[in-house]
């Protein structure tokens, strides 16, 4: 696995052209950034790579399924259907209609989210006015919050956001330079903007810009291993100077860094940001973004298991508090979806102790219990008997990453016991154990708009209606349970779950570590890092296509996926199944089957984009037997 050595030889000997398109769509979907070179359709091929013709391919899904139409963040929260009457009923009895920053930060989230990817919303891009119902921080995801609208479409995507890099404001600014990066995530481009617009943003003066543009960077390059752009990141990790900001900028540096060149190994990444947290003086280590260094450094490593042993001995000679989370995050990170038993009693062991506070390493165990046993249906099982055992004998720290923890082995995926057992969390009288709860249950639904999430959740923001942080997260987890109106997923497992794609892992990760400290990430001045998410977004579509890449629709049959593995015979691939004509959305666990004789798949794994071809043994039914 990884072993990316192996692709050019792979595509040389593969003379079939339609396999090699296949092929591509595949790399594309797992992220991976490779140059096709010497072959007669070169430019197709590495357009299919770049995700380029992506957008066009997205919104037709949407047109076809009849979703175009913007929705607004009241269409999400549905306040009317509150069973207290919420905001309706106060505003008519005369009060002041009451806007608050919040409140208006949490819809640009809601709507970004809802409307990603299809280009057109009722807040941002009609005109200016929304931008500035915002301040400061919120200013910036605001119109950072484009790039999301604009998902995957370069072209278009610049041209509305180009009016907003030249503001007078820093904050619009910032965030117009975080959109564009977040508009060509996964997608390549000859041009280049992203580097070639936050270039000058990185050795810039401004703190804001300066965070933004890394953030930007990250999400936009994720899993490409670019060393142009690994040059311009690394200044940045090394620098000493002691201001409040500096460890800030480094953290996101290290964890852009960390994206870029997921499961690469990579030396000098590695060796920059240990070095880095060895230099680093205790006031620096003690900052809440610390952490995201040694995500950062875990990403790095990303499903390498023992590649990471030398960064581990380095890492346990820091002599302070934040070596032992490091070390969890590294090694957690690099038996990533392995099933190692070894390393969950570990874990478990880790979580044995009663620590009352300075218990950080503890939460990072929990999240990689479930980021070990993750993809495989045994060991999640299990995980989730320990949780059982956590919640009843361990102490607050561990209790309060059990939810996150529920949320990494189902993303995207809301399994009615995991859905109720969050529910139950999310009642917790302890405030950061009921948020993280909230988060989870948006995180276990990302893109599925499950009715039942969506009630829990509308009950929940009823529930907390007087406190301003539980509604903050309830709106996050709404805007992940609608993500792209429900024809997106989060899950970072494809082809059958056969594949782990890094930079959708690493995506989701950075969401689940920032909430180990809500207080001062989601719910402070760095919410941006939600956009991280981005990297995880991927349209949950079928579509099957001709040898030219037009439509071609075909009946297919989408059921249950069943385990089929050492089974004697041709058994049944899936179970309880409907039969549609392409495109269809596929959930997390299901599978579909070509429905007809007619065609045959070039794929073996009907998932995204597949390339179908004439079945030359094919012969139509007589029609006029009778039987």
């Amino acid at each position: 696995m990884g072993n990316e050595e192996a692709i050019p030889d792979l595509m040389s000997q593969c003379s079939d052209p339609l396999m090699k398109k296949q092929m591509c769509f595949l790399l594309a979907r797992h992220r991976i950034n490779f140059e096709v070179e010497g072959d007669d359709d070169e430019e197709e091929l590495n357009e299919i790579i770049g995700n380029e013709k992506l957008s066009e391919e997205f919104l037709k899904v949407a047109q076809d399924l009849d979703v175009t139409e913007a929705k607004t963040p009241e269409d999400i929260y549905k306040s009317h259907l509150a069973e207290t009457g919420g905001f309706s009923r106060r505003r008519e009895a005369g009060g002041a209609v009451v806007d608050s920053a919040r409140a208006n930060l949490a819809s640009t989230y809601v709507n970004a989210f809802v409307n990603a990817g299809f280009g057109q919303d009722k807040l941002m891009t009609p005109d200016n006015e929304w931008l500035y119902k915002n301040k400061d921080h919120g200013m910036m995801a605001a119109s950072a919050s484009l790039g999301l609208i604009q998902l995957w479409n370069v072209e278009e995507g610049l041209a509305q956001i180009d009016k907003f890099l030249y503001s007078s404001e820093e904050y619009v600014k910032a965030g117009a330079a975080l959109a564009v990066g977040i508009l060509s995530s996964g997608v390549r481009n000859d041009a280049d903007p992203t580097l070639a617009l936050l270039d000058e943003h990185i050795n810039g003066d401004s703190h804001i810009m300066k965070c933004a543009a890394c953030t930007g960077l990250g999400i936009a390059y994720a899993g490409s291993a670019r060393e142009d752009v690994m040059e311009l990141l690394l200044p940045l990790v090394e620098q000493d100077n002691s201001g409040p900001n500096t460890m800030l900028e480094v953290s996101l540096a290290g964890l852009a860094l960390g994206m870029i060149y997921v499961g690469k190994c990579d030396d000098a990444v590695g060796g920059t940001i240990v070095q880095r947290l060895m230099e680093a003086s205790d006031e620096e280590l003690d900052h809440s973004h610390a952490i995201f260094l040694c995500l950062g450094l875990g990403l790095l490593f990303l499903g390498r298991m023992e590649k990471a042993e030398a960064m581990l001995e380095a890492l346990r000679t820091i002599e302070h508090k934040i070596s032992k989370t490091a070390v969890i995050v590294l090694e957690t990170c690099a038996y990533a979806g392995s099933g190692n038993v070894l390393q969950v009693q570990e874990m478990l062991h880790q979580c044995a102790e009663h620590l009352e506070e300075d218990a950080q390493h503890q939460m990072a165990a929990v999240v990689g219990i479930s980021l070990i046993t993750m993809g495989e249906e045994v060991g999640s099982e299990m995980a989730l008997r320990s949780f059982e055992h956590l919640l009843h004998y361990c102490e607050l720290p561990v209790k309060r990453a059990v939810p996150l923890a529920l949320g990494v082995l189902n993303i995207s995926n809301p399994d009615f016991s995991v859905i109720d057992q969050l529910s139950r969390l999310s009642h917790d009288p302890d405030t950061e154990i009921s948020q993280n709860a909230i988060l989870a249950m948006g995180l276990t639904s990302a893109g599925t708009n499950n009715s039942r999430v969506a009630g829990l959740l509308r009950q929940l923001s009823e529930f907390y209606s007087k406190e301003a942080g539980h509604v903050f997260c309830v709106r996050i987890a709404q805007a992940m349970l609608h993500m792209g109106k429900g024809l997106m997923t989060l899950s970072p497992f494809h082809s059958d779950k056969m594949l782990t794609c890094g930079p959708a892992l690493g995506g989701v990760l950075t969401l689940i570590y920032s909430c180990f400290d809500l207080k001062s990430t989601l719910l402070d001045k760095s919410h941006y890092l939600i956009y991280y998410l981005t990297c995880a977004m991927n349209p949950r579509m079928l579509i099957t296509v001709n040898e030219d890449l037009s439509w071609r629709p075909v009946t297919v049959r989408v059921g249950q996926a069943v385990e089929t593995v050492g089974q004697a015979g041709k058994p049944k691939t899936i179970t309880g199944f409907q039969t549609h004509t392409t495109p269809v959305l596929i959930s997390t666990g299901e599978r579909a089957e070509l429905g007809t004789e007619e065609v045959l798949s070039v794929s073996s794994v009907l998932e995204g984009i597949v390339i179908v071809k004439d079945n030359p043994d094919y012969e139509a039914p007589e029609t006029d037997e009778k039987k």
